[in-house]
């Protein structure tokens, strides 16, 4: 996260808090004419079995979260807020997000090149808190990235096992096959409806 977005997290965070739900992470996003400020929240780790984020909670937050904007200004000029679900490619901001999510494929992007590449696709094998660092397997090589080096992260979602993912053909494309006694006369001496 940007020094901004990290503001605003701690920030917000304690509201989000105290609604029930969990602050994830911050995006803050200048542009000219104004800012986009979204807000990822998720419902507390003992209860993600039991319920997911719906629209209702988002609004509670939105409510909440710009009653306290407007009062502690952190953002001068114009901005939206968008308040969200982390989905299914779900961002991570932090090493405990990453921590939660061992095994599965992350897309990063880094904010200064590593061995070459600002980009990685990769499983996460493993967070080191001590050193504040991640280890990807990168194309069957170990990558150890620092978290400070991180600029954004996503969950790649296995979308064969979500059952989303388009069924393979298992087989040749078969042809469809022609119709018996095809008409090629040309249109004009074809019977019309009148």
């Amino acid at each position: 996260m940007s020094d901004k977005a990290t503001e605003i997290a701690n920030l917000l965070g304690p509201t989000v808090d105290a609604l029930g739900l969990e602050l994830l992470g911050v995006e803050y996003l200048p542009a000219p004419g104004g800012a986009t400020l979204r807000l990822y929240i998720d419902v507390l780790i003992a209860e993600q079995d039991e319920r997911t984020i719906n629209v209702e909670d988002c609004e509670r937050v939105s409510r909440e979260v710009s009653a306290q904007m407007d009062v502690e200004d952190p953002i001068s000029g114009n901005y939206t807020l968008e308040v969200s679900s982390p989905g299914v490619d779900r961002p991570l901001f932090n090493l405990a997000q990453f921590g939660q999510h061992l095994g599965q494929n992350a897309k990063v992007q880094l904010k200064l090149p590593q061995d070459n590449r600002r980009r990685l696709q990769g499983r996460i094998d493993s967070v080191d808190a001590e050193q504040g660092t991640i280890s990807f397997t990168v194309d069957k090589t170990t990558l150890v990235v620092s978290a400070d080096n991180i600029d954004k992260a996503r969950i790649m979602p296995d979308w064969v096992a979500l059952g989303l993912a388009p069924s393979k053909p298992t087989g040749p494309a078969k042809r469809p096959k022609p119709t018996k006694n095809p008409s090629n006369e040309p249109a004009a001496k074809k019977p019309r409806a009148e």
